[in-house]
């Protein structure tokens, strides 16, 4: 036969769930506001060296924060036409694709995972004529820039390596410089069909 619960000790315990349950709620939030803290501060240190970072409109509520490339910088503040972000994404990929090109895999490089496997020809093949082409639209904007220095520079940053013209230029009146370059560039660009 079962004895019959004591209600103090019914009572305790309910208390102490309590207690346990309010003190992991407080650790909780003093986690939360933590985190929220470091994310503020490296977000405040990102926009300090120029970067544009995006984050929930709501300062209050937790959210993800998303770094703005320069070409999204200069488009969120109205500086470039749609046409002309069309083309610096264009001249943006094609610059990546370039720059970062794939080598063949030499067969002295250690390998993880096991042993050499020859790469498929027809894929590597793919991957040549992509970046050829990228490689020829790329020198065909240059053209059109007519190799001026200044003008593939500020694409080169803005567009290809997607920097802001503060993060590009360090200090203020070189980022309005820039920013102007970026503009006329692709605005030539962007008359090119």
């Amino acid at each position: 036969m079962k004895k019959p619960a004591d209600p103090t000790l019914k009572a305790q315990r309910a208390a102490r769930d309590r207690l346990i349950r309010r003190e992991r709620q407080e650790r909780a939030r003093a986690e939360a506001a933590e985190v929220a803290a470091g994310v503020a501060e490296t977000v405040s240190l990102s926009r300090a060296r120029g970067a544009a970072v995006t984050g929930p409109a709501d300062r209050a509520r937790a959210g993800p924060h998303r770094r703005q490339t320069g070409l999204e910088t200069l488009a969120a503040r109205g500086r470039i036409t749609s046409e002309a972000m069309v083309a610096g994404v264009r001249y943006g990929d094609a610059y990546r694709r370039v720059k970062h090109e794939a080598r063949l895999p030499s067969s002295l490089a250690p390998r993880l995972g096991g042993a050499f496997t020859e790469p498929d020809g027809r894929s590597v093949m793919a991957q040549a004529e992509r970046t050829a082409a990228a490689r020829l639209r790329l020198a065909g904007w240059r053209e059109i820039l007519s190799r001026h220095p200044d003008l593939v520079t500020a694409c080169d940053l803005i567009c290809g390596e997607e920097m802001t013209p503060r993060e590009a230029a360090g200090a203020d009146r070189e980022a309005v410089r820039l920013e102007t370059l970026v503009r006329v560039a692709l605005d030539l660009l962007a008359a090119e069909p």
